[in-house]
Protein backbone atom coordinates (compact mmCIF):
# COMPACT_ATOMS: atom_id res chain seq x y z
CA UNK A 1 0.00 0.00 0.00
CA UNK A 2 2.76 3.07 1.12
CA UNK A 3 4.64 1.42 -1.95
CA UNK A 4 1.76 2.22 -4.56
CA UNK A 5 0.38 5.52 -2.85
CA UNK A 6 4.31 6.89 -3.23
CA UNK A 7 4.51 5.85 -7.38
CA UNK A 8 1.14 7.26 -8.31
CA UNK A 9 1.52 10.55 -6.62
CA UNK A 10 4.81 10.61 -8.01
CA UNK A 11 3.41 10.10 -11.79
CA UNK A 12 0.67 12.38 -11.65
CA UNK A 13 1.43 16.14 -13.09
CA UNK A 14 -0.39 18.69 -10.85
CA UNK A 15 1.07 16.66 -8.20
CA UNK A 16 4.26 17.38 -9.28
CA UNK A 17 3.34 20.96 -9.55
CA UNK A 18 2.59 21.27 -6.25
CA UNK A 19 6.02 20.10 -5.33
CA UNK A 20 7.97 22.42 -7.54
CA UNK A 21 5.86 25.63 -5.84
CA UNK A 22 6.06 24.38 -2.26
CA UNK A 23 9.48 22.78 -2.03
CA UNK A 24 10.35 21.31 1.44
CA UNK A 25 11.27 23.77 3.92
CA UNK A 26 14.98 22.94 5.86
CA UNK A 27 15.62 23.57 9.11
CA UNK A 28 16.30 26.87 10.31
CA UNK A 29 20.06 26.93 11.54
CA UNK A 30 20.11 27.80 15.14
CA UNK A 31 21.96 31.28 15.72
CA UNK A 32 24.07 31.94 18.78
CA UNK A 33 22.01 33.84 21.06
CA UNK A 34 23.08 38.10 21.07
CA UNK A 35 24.46 38.57 24.42
CA UNK A 36 26.38 34.88 23.96
CA UNK A 37 29.84 35.28 23.13
CA UNK A 38 32.45 32.11 21.83
CA UNK A 39 34.54 30.96 24.73
CA UNK A 40 38.03 32.25 24.09
CA UNK A 41 40.43 29.88 22.95
CA UNK A 42 42.23 27.66 26.28
CA UNK A 43 46.11 28.18 26.17
CA UNK A 44 47.51 25.20 26.49
CA UNK A 45 48.28 24.10 30.43
CA UNK A 46 51.39 24.72 31.90
CA UNK A 47 53.17 22.89 34.13
CA UNK A 48 54.77 24.79 37.02
CA UNK A 49 58.11 24.75 36.93
CA UNK A 50 60.48 22.11 39.58
CA UNK A 51 61.68 23.44 42.49
CA UNK A 52 65.11 24.36 42.46
CA UNK A 53 67.01 22.93 45.60
CA UNK A 54 69.50 25.23 46.75
CA UNK A 55 73.51 24.28 46.39
CA UNK A 56 74.81 22.54 48.97
CA UNK A 57 77.28 24.42 51.27
CA UNK A 58 81.19 24.76 49.50
CA UNK A 59 83.34 22.95 52.21
CA UNK A 60 86.23 24.42 52.47
CA UNK A 61 87.77 24.23 56.25
CA UNK A 62 88.28 21.22 57.99
CA UNK A 63 85.89 18.76 59.39
CA UNK A 64 84.70 19.75 62.63
CA UNK A 65 83.10 16.81 64.72
CA UNK A 66 80.05 17.89 67.47
CA UNK A 67 79.51 15.47 70.00
CA UNK A 68 76.40 16.14 71.97
CA UNK A 69 76.85 14.16 74.78
CA UNK A 70 75.55 11.91 76.59
CA UNK A 71 71.56 10.17 74.52
CA UNK A 72 69.49 7.46 74.61
CA UNK A 73 69.35 5.89 78.52
CA UNK A 74 72.45 8.03 79.24
CA UNK A 75 70.32 11.11 80.26
CA UNK A 76 73.11 12.94 82.01
CA UNK A 77 72.51 15.74 84.14
CA UNK A 78 68.82 16.33 85.28
CA UNK A 79 66.67 18.89 86.21
CA UNK A 80 63.15 19.78 87.08
CA UNK A 81 62.16 20.19 83.51
CA UNK A 82 65.30 19.76 81.49
CA UNK A 83 67.79 16.91 80.76
CA UNK A 84 71.27 17.35 79.50
CA UNK A 85 71.01 14.88 76.27
CA UNK A 86 68.06 17.37 75.33
CA UNK A 87 69.69 20.20 75.80
CA UNK A 88 73.16 19.76 73.79
CA UNK A 89 71.21 18.32 70.47
CA UNK A 90 69.41 21.58 70.56
CA UNK A 91 72.77 23.41 70.93
CA UNK A 92 74.77 21.21 68.57
CA UNK A 93 72.24 21.59 65.95
CA UNK A 94 72.81 25.48 66.21
CA UNK A 95 76.51 25.03 65.76
CA UNK A 96 76.17 23.11 62.76
CA UNK A 97 74.17 25.24 61.01
CA UNK A 98 76.79 28.19 62.01
CA UNK A 99 80.18 26.24 61.05
CA UNK A 100 78.72 25.18 57.93
CA UNK A 101 77.48 28.69 56.94
CA UNK A 102 81.05 29.50 57.70
CA UNK A 103 82.58 26.94 55.46
CA UNK A 104 83.14 24.03 57.58
CA UNK A 105 82.36 20.34 57.07
CA UNK A 106 80.63 19.33 59.86
CA UNK A 107 80.11 15.92 61.57
CA UNK A 108 78.35 14.85 64.69
CA UNK A 109 78.18 11.43 66.68
CA UNK A 110 74.90 11.60 67.22
CA UNK A 111 71.93 13.20 65.72
CA UNK A 112 68.88 11.82 67.44
CA UNK A 113 68.63 10.50 70.71
CA UNK A 114 70.90 7.33 70.90
CA UNK A 115 73.90 6.95 73.07
CA UNK A 116 77.13 6.07 71.08
CA UNK A 117 80.13 4.90 72.72
CA UNK A 118 83.26 6.81 73.77
CA UNK A 119 85.17 4.53 71.39
CA UNK A 120 82.52 5.12 69.00
CA UNK A 121 82.56 8.97 69.05
CA UNK A 122 86.28 9.09 68.97
CA UNK A 123 86.66 6.73 66.18
CA UNK A 124 84.52 8.64 64.07
CA UNK A 125 86.46 12.03 64.61
CA UNK A 126 90.22 9.84 64.04
CA UNK A 127 88.48 8.68 60.77
CA UNK A 128 89.26 11.99 59.60
CA UNK A 129 93.21 13.19 58.33
CA UNK A 130 92.45 16.62 59.88
CA UNK A 131 89.59 17.26 62.38
CA UNK A 132 88.63 19.39 65.42
CA UNK A 133 86.38 17.79 67.79
CA UNK A 134 84.25 19.66 70.32
CA UNK A 135 81.78 17.85 73.11
CA UNK A 136 79.15 19.72 74.34
CA UNK A 137 77.92 19.61 77.83
CA UNK A 138 75.45 21.35 80.26
CA UNK A 139 76.21 20.97 84.09
CA UNK A 140 73.91 19.95 86.59
CA UNK A 141 74.50 23.10 89.33
CA UNK A 142 76.20 26.61 88.65
CA UNK A 143 74.92 30.01 88.10
CA UNK A 144 73.02 30.28 84.62
CA UNK A 145 75.37 31.47 81.99
CA UNK A 146 78.51 30.20 84.08
CA UNK A 147 80.57 28.32 80.58
CA UNK A 148 83.63 26.58 80.87
CA UNK A 149 86.18 25.41 77.78
CA UNK A 150 87.99 22.00 78.89
CA UNK A 151 91.14 20.36 77.59
CA UNK A 152 91.88 16.70 78.98
CA UNK A 153 95.08 16.58 80.92
CA UNK A 154 96.75 13.18 81.86
CA UNK A 155 97.27 11.93 85.21
CA UNK A 156 100.61 10.38 85.00
CA UNK A 157 103.40 11.54 81.94
CA UNK A 158 103.27 8.49 78.93
CA UNK A 159 106.62 7.29 78.01
CA UNK A 160 106.07 6.21 74.05
CA UNK A 161 107.97 2.72 73.51
CA UNK A 162 110.10 3.96 70.81
CA UNK A 163 111.36 7.71 71.78
CA UNK A 164 112.04 8.36 67.41
CA UNK A 165 108.45 8.50 66.67
CA UNK A 166 108.06 11.59 69.11
CA UNK A 167 109.28 13.74 66.39
CA UNK A 168 106.97 11.76 64.03
CA UNK A 169 103.53 13.50 63.04
CA UNK A 170 101.03 13.55 65.84
CA UNK A 171 98.82 10.94 64.01
CA UNK A 172 101.33 8.55 62.69
CA UNK A 173 102.38 8.34 66.16
CA UNK A 174 99.14 7.64 67.35
CA UNK A 175 98.78 5.35 65.28
CA UNK A 176 102.18 3.34 65.60
CA UNK A 177 102.61 3.48 69.26
CA UNK A 178 100.37 5.24 71.48
CA UNK A 179 97.35 3.22 72.84
CA UNK A 180 93.55 3.82 71.98
CA UNK A 181 93.21 5.52 75.95
CA UNK A 182 96.05 7.95 75.30
CA UNK A 183 95.26 9.05 71.67
CA UNK A 184 94.74 12.98 73.09
CA UNK A 185 98.35 13.38 74.05
CA UNK A 186 100.27 14.06 70.88
CA UNK A 187 97.47 16.88 70.77
CA UNK A 188 97.84 18.18 74.16
CA UNK A 189 99.24 21.42 73.03
CA UNK A 190 96.78 21.95 70.13
CA UNK A 191 93.71 21.29 72.70
CA UNK A 192 94.82 23.70 75.27
CA UNK A 193 94.98 26.36 72.84
CA UNK A 194 91.49 25.33 71.24
CA UNK A 195 89.83 25.33 74.36
CA UNK A 196 91.59 28.57 75.59
CA UNK A 197 90.36 30.65 72.26
CA UNK A 198 86.39 29.13 72.71
CA UNK A 199 87.14 30.17 76.36
CA UNK A 200 87.61 34.03 75.04
CA UNK A 201 84.41 33.81 73.35
CA UNK A 202 82.51 32.46 76.19
CA UNK A 203 83.89 34.50 78.65
CA UNK A 204 83.44 37.85 76.02
CA UNK A 205 79.34 36.69 75.92
CA UNK A 206 78.86 35.13 79.29
CA UNK A 207 80.26 37.23 82.29
CA UNK A 208 79.99 34.99 84.80
CA UNK A 209 82.44 32.84 83.03
CA UNK A 210 86.04 32.26 83.78
CA UNK A 211 88.54 33.56 81.30
CA UNK A 212 91.06 31.01 81.28
CA UNK A 213 90.11 27.07 80.36
CA UNK A 214 89.99 24.14 82.86
CA UNK A 215 92.08 21.44 82.23
CA UNK A 216 90.43 17.49 83.41
CA UNK A 217 90.12 14.73 82.77
CA UNK A 218 86.71 14.94 80.39
CA UNK A 219 86.24 10.66 79.38
CA UNK A 220 84.76 11.88 75.81
CA UNK A 221 88.38 13.24 75.03
CA UNK A 222 90.56 11.16 75.95
CA UNK A 223 90.48 8.68 72.89
CA UNK A 224 90.76 11.49 70.25
CA UNK A 225 93.57 11.60 68.08
CA UNK A 226 92.28 15.82 66.88
CA UNK A 227 92.36 19.15 68.80
CA UNK A 228 89.56 18.13 71.46
CA UNK A 229 87.76 20.45 74.10
CA UNK A 230 84.82 19.99 75.63
CA UNK A 231 82.03 23.16 76.02
CA UNK A 232 79.86 23.08 79.60
CA UNK A 233 77.16 25.43 80.30
CA UNK A 234 75.06 25.63 83.77
CA UNK A 235 72.89 24.17 84.42
CA UNK A 236 69.86 21.90 83.94
CA UNK A 237 68.49 23.22 87.46
CA UNK A 238 66.96 25.96 86.13
CA UNK A 239 63.32 26.28 87.36
CA UNK A 240 62.75 27.89 83.83
CA UNK A 241 63.64 26.14 81.01
CA UNK A 242 63.81 29.14 78.71
CA UNK A 243 66.00 30.88 80.71
CA UNK A 244 69.01 28.33 79.69
CA UNK A 245 67.75 26.96 76.37
CA UNK A 246 67.51 30.86 74.94
CA UNK A 247 71.27 30.80 75.43
CA UNK A 248 72.27 28.13 72.86
CA UNK A 249 72.54 30.10 69.93
CA UNK A 250 74.52 32.62 72.00
CA UNK A 251 76.61 29.74 72.82
CA UNK A 252 76.78 27.84 68.91
CA UNK A 253 78.00 31.65 68.27
CA UNK A 254 80.72 31.56 70.77
CA UNK A 255 82.15 28.06 69.88
CA UNK A 256 81.82 28.41 65.94
CA UNK A 257 84.26 31.96 66.80
CA UNK A 258 86.53 30.13 68.65
CA UNK A 259 87.17 27.46 66.07
CA UNK A 260 87.54 30.21 63.90
CA UNK A 261 90.64 31.77 65.77
CA UNK A 262 92.06 28.19 66.02
CA UNK A 263 91.82 27.14 62.25
CA UNK A 264 90.00 29.82 59.92
CA UNK A 265 87.52 27.82 57.43
CA UNK A 266 89.30 30.15 54.50
CA UNK A 267 93.19 29.92 54.65
CA UNK A 268 94.40 33.84 54.83
CA UNK A 269 95.62 35.08 51.71
CA UNK A 270 99.22 35.10 51.05
CA UNK A 271 100.09 39.14 50.56
CA UNK A 272 100.91 40.15 46.81
CA UNK A 273 104.18 41.40 46.74
CA UNK A 274 105.01 44.11 43.80
CA UNK A 275 108.02 43.23 41.42
CA UNK A 276 110.74 45.32 40.87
Amino acid sequence: MLARGISSRASHPRAQQQDQQNPPQQPPQQQPAPNQTAPPPQPPSQQAPPEQTPPPPVHIGPVVVIDPGHGGTDTGARGTNLVEKDVVLQVAKILRAELERMGYRVVMTRNDDSNPSYEDRAALANAYRDAIFVSLHVSSTGVTGDTRAYFYQFPVPFQAADASLSSEPAKQSFRAAIPWEEAQRPFSDQSRRLANLVQIELAHRFPQSPNAPTPAAVRNLRSVAAPAAAVEISSVSVSDPIALTSLSGLLAASVARGIAAFRPATPPTPPVTSQP
